[in-house]
C-alpha cells in the first residue's frame, strides 16, 4: 500500500500529524507492506528567507488577529504537541521561508531512490530512511530548537546530521535545482484538490486531512488495505451472458 503525505516544515500540525500517523502505522499488521512518500507544500511561499518578526507577530499580521489570540492558539497547539512527546517553543521559533528546507527534502528523496536502502527497505515509519530523518530533523530544528530553516549554514548542519552529503547540500542550496520538484509537488496537491496540510493520501483513493487522532489513522489504514485487497467485483447480465467466455478448457458455446 502506498501513502503520500503532503506537508510543510513550517506547519506545526504537520509534525504532530507525523507522530500520530507513525503511531498508527507501527500498530498496523501490514506495516511492512506500506510505502510512504513525502511531498512538499508551502503554506506561505511569499515569506522572505528570514523574517525578523516573532511567530506571533507574523501570524497576527497575516491572519488579521490580535497577538494575544494567536498566543492562546500557540498554547493549544503546544499542548497537543506535548501529548505526542514534542516540545514546541513558539517564543524561540524563527520565521523563515520553507523553500530551502523543501529542497533538502527533495534531495533526500533522490538520495534514497539512488540507494538499495531507499529502494528496497523502509524504516519503522514506512518511509525510506534519509527522507524521514531529514523531515524529522527539520521539524525539530524549527519547532523545538529555534533554528533558522532559511539559513544555509543551519540547513547544511541539519541535513548532514540526518544523513545527507555536505557537498550535495551546498550545491543544492546554491543552485536551487530541486525547486521545480517542490513546485511540482504543490501542483499535484492542487490537482488532487488538496489545500491544507498535513494531508495523508492512501493509495490515491482515500485522503485523511489534518493531524487526526491515532485511531482515525488506524481505521483509514485498515479501510485502504481492505479496499486494495478485496479483489475484483464481477458484474454479469442474464444467465446466457455468463456463458460467452473462453477459458483453459475451451469456450462455452
Amino acid at each position: 500500500m502506498n501513502i503520500d503525505i503532503w506537508s510543510d516544515v513550517a506547519c506545526p500540525w504537520c509534525f504532530i500529524g507525523k507522530r500520530r500517523f507513525e503511531t498508527a502505522l507501527a500498530a498496523f499488521p501490514h506495516k511492512d507492506e506500506v510505502t510512504v512518500t513525502w511531498h512538499s507544500y508551502q503554506l506561505d511561499p511569499t515569506l522572505p528567507e528570514h523574517d525578523d518578526r516573532t511567530e506571533a507577530e507574523y501570524l497576527a499580521a497575516s491572519k488579521g488577529m490580535p497577538v494575544g489570540q494567536v498566543r492562546a492558539m500557540f498554547g493549544h497547539v503546544a499542548e497537543q504537541a506535548a501529548g505526542e512527546g514534542l516540545h514546541y517553543d513558539f517564543d524561540s521559533l524563527v520565521v523563515a521561508n520553507s523553500m530551502r528546507a523543501h529542497q533538502l527534502i527533495q534531495l533526500a528523496k533522490e538520495t534514497d531512490a539512488g540507494t538499495d536502502a531507499g529502494t528496497d527497505a523502509a524504516d519503522a515509519t514506512g518511509a525510506a530512511g534519509t527522507v524521514n530523518a531529514v523531515e524529522e530533523a527539520l521539524f525539530r530544528a524549527h519547532f523545538e530548537d529555534g533554528e533558522d530553516i532559511g539559513s544555509p549554514a543551519v540547513l547544511e548542519r541539519v541535513g548532514v546530521a540526518a544523513g545527507l552529503d555536505a557537498a550535495a547540500v551546498r550545491d543544492e542550496l546554491d543552485s536551487g535545482s530541486r525547486i521545480p520538484a517542490v513546485e511540482q509537488d504543490v501542483r499535484q496537491a492542487a490537482t488532487l484538490g488538496l489545500n491544507s496540510v498535513p494531508t495523508f493520501v492512501l493509495d490515491m483513493a482515500l485522503a485523511v486531512p489534518g493531524a487526526q487522532p491515532v485511531e482515525v489513522f488506524g481505521r483509514a489504514l485498515e479501510q485502504a488495505w481492505e479496499r486494495s485487497h478485496q479483489g475484483l467485483t464481477t458484474v454479469t447480465g442474464d444467465s446466457s451472458d455468463g456463458d460467452s467466455a473462453c477459458g483453459p478448457d475451451g469456450c462455452r458455446l
